[in-house]
């Protein structure tokens, strides 16, 4: 048994990731894009932009892509691969919706809006956070890479970041799936039962502007049409290094994002 355990730990290395702000993803993980319209005709700009099954795609001035309507499929780069290409930077989490549109005229790096984090925020949970997770209908896939943030290998907890199971002991909830009909008062529930101050957070695509089933009859997404989250964490699903880094550049202001970006610049060098 030790034999054995010796053996994965030479293959595979420690599961604990011990810099979370130095972590570099696979190349093929679809993260921040980078758009350029050179090239597109006003025919060949329409195609792309009908090829978004969710309308995440616009041409105006130029190419813009709203993450919080994208799948993250890839289809567009695979079609239209001059114009749009996914990197690997995971740090895609916003504090306002305008913050989830990209465009061509953006430097790619990550740009976290600190003066919309309202300053509660970090004067109340700069060091213990705890969240009740809703799965609003969610298809169990958000869940997921929530659960796998708390896991061995990406410890949010050493942040002071956990979950919660009931709701009256959260600062707040995270908020997965496009709201179905038959989720909308529980949520609204749950909503309720957390005591002032409280934070909002959608993770998901689903959850920040419904997906693939934003016009579904079985939707209702009047929670969302009369809140605004304080956290959007775009992604299908959302990556757990995109949930933490964006849930700390919350709770921890301006410095922590600052020291990710150096560390990542660092590490690609």
């Amino acid at each position: 048994m030790l034999l054995t355990s010796l053996k994965v730990l030479a293959q595979h290395g420690t599961q604990y990731i011990r810099h979370l702000d130095r972590v570099k993803l696979c190349d093929e993980f679809r993260g921040r894009p980078v758009l350029r319209s050179a090239g597109l005709t006003p025919a060949s700009a329409d195609e792309l932009c009908r090829l978004c099954p969710t309308g995440a795609i616009s041409f105006g001035q130029g190419l813009a892509l709203d993450m919080g309507r994208c799948l993250f499929c890839g289809e567009c780069a695979v079609r239209f691969p001059a114009q749009i290409r996914f990197t690997n930077d995971y740090r895609l989490a916003s504090p306002t919706r305008e913050g989830l549109v990209v465009t061509e005229n953006q430097d790619g790096q990550w740009h976290f809006d600190h003066h919309a984090v309202r300053p509660v925020i970090p004067k109340m949970f700069k060091r213990s956070l705890h969240l009740r997770e809703v799965s609003a209908g969610g298809d169990n896939s958000c869940e997921m890479e929530l659960g796998a943030a708390g896991n061995v290998n990406f410890d949010m907890g050493r942040y002071g970041i956990e979950f919660t199971a009931s709701p009256r002991h959260a600062d707040g909830i995270a908020v997965t799936g496009p709201v179905t009909a038959n989720m909308a008062r529980e949520l609204e529930a749950t909503w309720q039962a957390v005591p002032e101050p409280k934070l909002l957070i959608a993770v998901g695509t689903d959850a920040i502007s419904g997906g693939l089933f934003a016009e579904s009859p079985a939707v209702n997404r009047e929670f969302f049409d009369i809140r605004k989250p304080d956290l959007y964490v775009p992604g299908n699903p959302a990556h757990p290094m995109t949930f933490i880094t964006g849930v700390l550049a919350l709770i921890r202001g301006g410095r922590i994002a600052d020291k990710m970006q150096k560390n990542r610049t660092e590490t690609e060098e």
